[in-house]
């Protein structure tokens, strides 16, 4: 990708403000039943994975919750949850072991290093406020090799948003989290991606950066 605004070693600390800074935890407590991009903007995050996920690896769902949008037919040896609502990761069939955690809170992965083959984050990048911490960590959890994808769309609990985030368009957002990695660890050049399904009918936009641990 392109060099960006965003392309400093440090972001202002302004940039992870939130107009709601209470704890996470609390705001999460209750669970939440619900898909948070429509059915569309769904087939096309689970079309993506078949297509990148490993598929005899252990996968790392970093900010997990009811659904985990992994690809009806997709098998693999692990995949692992991480979020803050019990009740939602043990309704996820996709989840064979969940983990509570609060990122923002603690943003160390209670993993150990080169434990996964691949990590996602689906729809709440909006939401960290520690990523060059979190990113850092995802890359020592990693297998050399193996990559971490970042999914987004248009949809958030505002209150609870990083403020660079509402400032941005999807484009601009894929700068940034690209700045995430490229200040974070050992990666290969992030790629981005554009995966919204398009026709007549309007959906959510489903937009992807991606990039794979460097073997150090």
């Amino acid at each position: 990708m392109e060099k960006s605004k965003f392309d400093s070693n440090e972001h202002p600390s302004s940039f992870f403000d939130r107009d709601d800074e209470s704890n996470d935890q609390t705001f999460y407590a209750e669970p939440r039943f619900v898909t948070h991009v429509d059915n569309k903007a769904i087939n096309a995050i689970k079309q993506y994975l078949s297509q990148v996920l490993p598929k005899n690896g252990t996968i790392l769902d970093l900010m997990s919750s009811w659904r985990s949008h992994l690809p009806d037919d997709y098998r693999n040896n692990q995949t692992i949850g991480l979020g803050l609502n019990a009740e939602e990761m043990k309704d996820n069939p996709d989840l064979d072991e969940w983990v509570i955690h609060d990122l923002n809170q603690n943003p160390q992965l209670p993993f150990e290093s080169e434990q996964f083959n691949a990590a996602i984050l689906t729809v709440s990048i909006q939401y960290v406020t520690h990523p060059i911490e979190i990113f850092r960590e995802t890359n020592r959890i990693l297998e050399p090799g193996s990559s971490f994808h970042i999914i987004y769309s248009n949809r958030m609990f505002p209150t609870k948003s990083i403020a660079i985030w509402k400032s941005l368009d999807m484009t601009q957002r894929a700068s940034l989290i690209a700045s995430y990695f490229s200040y974070s660890g050992s990666w290969t050049p992030p790629k981005a991606w554009d995966f919204t399904q398009r026709d007549q009918n309007p959906t959510d936009p489903v937009n992807i950066v991606s990039a794979s641990k460097i073997d150090s």
